[in-house]
């Protein structure tokens, strides 16, 4: 859609109409796109510039907060600004809208045992939350990795990250050890990889992420019996 920001641009002349009073949250609805968000992305294109915002039109801090909040109510994705420049007063405001926008998942809790038998399986169990207010759109492939000076081993699990919708997701499962796994302990790590290229592409909203793109968990064991 185009001319988000528009709170008055034409008001005068089409009897106090304006888009983002009217047009915006009337035609979401009656044109059936209220859910439209979950399965593909809100996009919004600027009306005039950030700069004609502040000059032109007069907006304050208030005006800016106020469209940024109800572009993040419609779900957007992504933003057209028409390479304006940011007004530096506006930077602070700008950077909490990005970081809300599309999806921002952070990983909360990533449980599994210290120790796993050879040819067993390691059962995890975890608690993400996507902190955006949209979806992520394309196939990527969630994935854990085992690392050592020995061997790396990197497992590929069954899980559409396309269905986590904004709040929490509690996603639990099992890899299972390969038959020729050596004994050791492993550097445990997760990423979100690109289905083409099977390298580290979507960043996760944590730290302790390596150069390689891989994000650290911990460490984990894998040796022939298990002590008591």
């Amino acid at each position: 859609m185009d001319c988000i920001g528009d709170l008055g641009f034409w008001a005068r002349d089409q009897g106090g109409w304006t888009h983002m009073w009217d047009y915006y949250p009337q035609g979401i609805i009656e044109f059936g796109m209220a859910d439209a968000w979950k399965t593909a992305p809100v996009t919004l294109e600027i009306c005039g510039t950030l700069l004609s915002w502040r000059d032109k039109q007069g907006y304050d801090i208030d005006d800016v907060r106020y469209i940024f909040d109800q572009s993040l109510k419609w779900h957007i994705s992504s933003f057209n600004a028409k390479s304006s420049a940011v007004p530096p007063q506006w930077w602070p405001e700008v950077n909490r809208w990005l970081k809300k926008m599309g999806y921002r998942f952070v990983l909360r809790r990533f449980s599994y045992p210290e120790f796993v038998r050879l040819h067993g399986k390691l059962a995890f169990r975890t608690w993400w939350e996507n902190k955006g207010v949209a979806p992520i759109y394309r196939k990527f492939t969630l994935a854990l990795r085992l690392k050592n000076d020995k061997r790396t081993e990197v497992f590929y699990l069954d899980e559409d990250i396309r269905k986590w919708l904004p709040g929490d997701i509690v996603y639990d499962d099992a890899i299972f050890m390969p038959v020729d796994m050596p004994e050791g302990t492993y550097d445990l790590g997760i990423a979100i990889l690109d289905p083409h290229t099977l390298k580290p592409k979507v960043l996760l909203a944590i730290e302790d992420k390596g150069s390689d793109g891989w994000y650290h968990l911990g460490k984990v064991s894998v040796r022939e019996a298990l002590k008591e």
